[in-house]
């Protein structure tokens, strides 16, 4: 047997938002009903990073795969010309171990976060939604960004200035613009861009808090907070907010809350739900108009497993795709 080798440019062709979307989401009720086996994700601390370990396996929900993820974050990157986020995926047979593919996972996170976002928005955000504001302008952003237009009518973007670097800024917008014909705006004030914003995007490696304002009814995807220390939303706003995570143990150890829980700012008492049994009809997602509602997004390995899985099955049997024999 032979195992693939799957580019991004051979992802890029399947994995459209449309696509990422209905995976996440089914992935999402799988672990919500018991389908998943996920062991927390580890971490290798380097002085300007980290590496990490994330496996999974489903089997329900129309899906019957293993895998495990191994991805980088540094932040530095750009200035080596490297992605800051970088993955390779193995995918495996769950009856004989055997690995079905090796596959580029770069892009692949990319578009699945941006997809767990996007599922998050379409029960936690009101259905009216039309402004989105972003914290955050990289390719992350983009993804978050194209994914969530699938979902609901965004007309305009706000996005945050970024001191010193008004490059991104500037590309993010050109591109919103370009690619969708959406207004985009720019500004320095922070608070500009989340008041009166109806979703608000953080994507962010921040380790203090950027966002201290929303506005009443605003739903937040936190996604930037994805290791110990990390944050970007002032606790005084996780208070006031109906608080969804995709997982509660690593949510508290390395998401949004995990600084505050750190200093007993609040507690796990104080999670809300999460995403997947919002998903099942286990929770209700928004109830109100009014509310804040919040996403605490970690990344969980059944997003990469179920996404390479699509990918895979649409592939395998496709001429001129690369294998190889390992064994």
């Amino acid at each position: 047997m032979k195992t693939l080798i799957l580019t991004r440019h051979n992802i890029e062709r399947i994995l459209t938002p449309v696509i990422a979307n209905e995976t996440v989401e089914k992935a999402f009720r799988a672990y919500s009903l018991g389908y998943a086996t996920m062991p927390a994700k580890s971490y290798l601390y380097f002085p300007k990073g980290d590496l990490r370990s994330m496996p999974a396996y489903i089997c329900g929900e129309g899906f019957d795969i293993a895998g495990v993820k191994c991805v980088n974050v540094h932040p530095q990157n750009a200035g080596r010309h490297l992605p800051a986020v970088m993955a390779v995926i193995i995918l495996n047979d769950p009856q004989t171990g055997f690995p079905l593919a090796v596959m580029d996972g770069t892009y692949l996170t990319c578009i699945r976060t941006g997809a767990a976002g996007a599922i998050a928005a379409k029960y936690l955000s009101r259905e009216d939604s039309k402004i989105a504001g972003f914290v955050g302008c990289g390719s992350q952003a983009q993804t978050q960004l194209s994914c969530l237009l699938e979902i609901r009518n965004i007309r305009k973007i706000k996005i945050w200035q970024v001191p010193n670097d008004k490059k991104c800024v500037q590309e993010f917008k050109k591109w919103a613009q370009t690619t969708y014909g959406i207004e985009a705006i720019v500004s320095s004030c922070m608070d500009d861009v989340t008041m009166n914003s109806d979703i608000v995007i953080t994507t962010t490696p921040s380790r203090a808090p950027l966002v201290n304002c929303v506005s009443p009814g605003t739903h937040i995807n936190a996604i930037g907070a994805d290791a110990p220390g990390k944050q970007e939303i002032n606790p005084k706003i996780l208070k006031q907010a109906k608080i969804v995570v995709d997982d509660r143990t690593q949510a508290s150890h390395s998401g949004e809350i995990n600084v505050p829980i750190s200093r007993k700012q609040m507690t796990k008492r104080n999670i809300y739900a999460l995403l997947g049994d919002i998903i099942a009809g286990k929770k209700q997602g928004r109830i109100s108009a009014g509310e804040i509602t919040l996403f605490d997004a970690t990344g969980l390995a059944i997003q990469d497993v179920s996404c390479g899985y699509i990918v895979y099955k649409a592939l395998k049997n496709r001429r001129k795709i690369q294998s190889i024999k390992l064994f």
